[in-house]
């Protein structure tokens, strides 16, 4: 049961398969990428979208889809971090990203909606208090609210009217269609591979050859390492159910101030649940993730049925602040996005804003505080050891024993690792019974990945690549596959 939003009907737009050449080619077929890119058509630029999979299959597809600039307490983390300005740079730009997405979705597949962060306890009190402080110094409206549409006792709420939720896959494939055409182009299954920057840029994907005077990496996590945008990025994984309810689902865009995590909103006569959070790469990661999520519906609820489920991986930068602007200190030609600290829809909108701007050679008011090279000293700490634990997880996996064993006893839909002379090896058996295996060591920079039981994944601990289990890259920053090994021998 994968998410709601990626339906099976959506129409397939060809690969990238011969050497094009356009003013800007922006990497990555999400929120941020086709934002940029459509901004960028409407500005003049022929521009060409290139996405490694399906528009919308990342990220965007595997969301809450709740567009909101009230986001639980981030604007009580931003002003701890960044300041009380960065905290207004971060409302003003949601609030722009929140009418934008108003602006250029089709009226009829968005509903306003009125966001809440709300609390179940009294420290959970406290928080909503201080982020509806720190929101209004931010220059949001935020109101405090009983928030009686919930079936639990709720200690105070903070809420933010007019907001929206929408269907994220159907909203970027709106956006694909609108840049698509007039000398702009959107290519799927266009895997980019290297990129030789220069005059002009050329990128090098699985088809083809795609070469432009300037180039957005908009890919989630930032593919290649010239940034070093890996060792500033931590990467987090959270999941969500949709059940069907014998009643009325509420109607808010909800979130809880407190931990556990539960974000809350209706999709027709379902609710989707969503929290249960932890890093990528996390060690016994299971079934329990997804059971929590249902034992919570089904406690205040009355479930009929679990539709879907699916889980998605964000990106927090060390400072909790959106980096938006040049890949490198002071270059030209190559931009990117990233970091977007679970709220994708709106920081992606507005990433899309600020980039077509830069592009343009037009001002931008949030651009400083979103470069991606700004100083953050009191994160450094925060940075430096969210480093030493990827330097931890390189060595530590490698000295462990390996845990397998006599793999024809494996069960479908469980895996094992086993020692293949200096090397592990990941082992899968699949539904059908037949054994997939690959190697453990993420081609990204080499750490050794675990497997994810709730996914059926190989996820790598230090900077969250995720593969298929046939190896396939489902999550950057690694480009290639892991490799495929030789199933073991009976008895190993």
């Amino acid at each position: 049961m994968s998410s709601p939003w990626l339906r099976s009907d959506r129409a397939e737009r060809s690969p990238l398969r011969r050497t094009r050449s356009f003013d800007i080619a922006v990497i990555g077929g999400g929120i941020a990428g086709l934002t940029t890119a459509l901004l960028l058509k409407e500005a003049g630029a022929q521009v060409a979208v290139l996405e490694g999979d399906r528009i919308a299959s990342g990220a965007t597809g595997h969301n809450t889809a709740k567009v909101t600039a009230l986001q639980s307490t981030m604007y009580t983390t931003i002003r701890q971090h960044r300041g009380t300005e960065a905290a207004q740079v971060y409302a003003a730009a949601s609030s722009a990203a929140v009418e934008k997405i108003a602006e250029l979705a089709d009226p009829s597949h968005i509903r306003r909606r009125s966001a809440f962060t709300f609390a179940v306890d009294a420290e959970g009190s406290r928080a909503v208090e201080q982020e509806v402080e720190a929101a209004r110094a931010a220059g949001l409206p935020v109101t405090s609210d009983a928030l009686d549409e919930l079936p639990f006792p709720v200690t105070g709420a903070a809420r933010l009217a007019d907001q929206l939720e929408i269907d994220p896959v159907r909203y970027a494939a709106g956006l694909a269609e609108r840049v698509d055409g007039d000398g702009c182009a959107v290519f799927e299954h266009s895997r980019a591979l290297q990129l030789a920057e220069g005059a002009p840029c050329r990128i090098t994907t699985s088809g083809g050859t795609l070469t432009a005077d300037r180039v957005v990496v908009a890919t989630h996590a930032p593919v290649w390492d010239r940034g070093l945008f890996f060792a500033m990025l931590q990467a987090v994984r959270s999941y969500c159910i949709a059940a069907r309810l014998r009643e009325e689902p509420p109607r808010g865009l909800s979130i809880t101030a407190g931990q556990p995590t539960r974000s809350l909103r209706s999709l027709g006569d379902q609710l989707i649940v969503c929290g249960e959070g932890h890093e990528a790469g996390a060690a016994g990661i299971g079934e329990e993730r997804y059971t929590r999520l249902e034992a919570f519906a089904r406690e205040h609820w009355p479930v009929a049925e679990i539709t879907h489920r699916w889980s998605a991986q964000d990106l927090v930068p060390h400072d909790r602040f959106p980096m938006v602007g040049p890949y490198l200190p002071g270059s030209s030609r190559l931009f990117v996005a990233t970091g977007f600290m679970k709220w994708g829809l709106t920081g992606g909108t507005f990433a899309g804003m600020v980039l077509a701007d830069l592009l343009s050679d037009r001002a931008n008011p949030w651009s400083e505080a979103l470069s991606p090279w700004r100083l953050s000293p009191s994160s450094w700490p925060r940075l430096a050891w969210h480093n030493l634990s990827a330097g931890v997880d390189f060595v530590t996996d490698r000295l462990s024993p390996a845990k397998g064993a006599d793999v024809t006893q494996l069960k479908p839909g469980t895996a094992t690792v086993v020692r293949d002379g200096t090397e592990r090896t990941g082992v899968y058996r699949d539904e059908n019974g037949l054994l997939h295996c690959v190697s453990l060591r993420c081609t990204h920079l080499g750490c050794l990945v675990r497997f994810n039981a709730a996914e059926s994944t190989w996820d790598c601990p230090c900077h969250g690549s995720r593969f298929a289990v046939d190896g396939s890259v489902l999550e950057g920053p690694a480009v290639r596959p892991l490799a495929v090994k030789p199933p073991p021998e009976p008895g190993v």
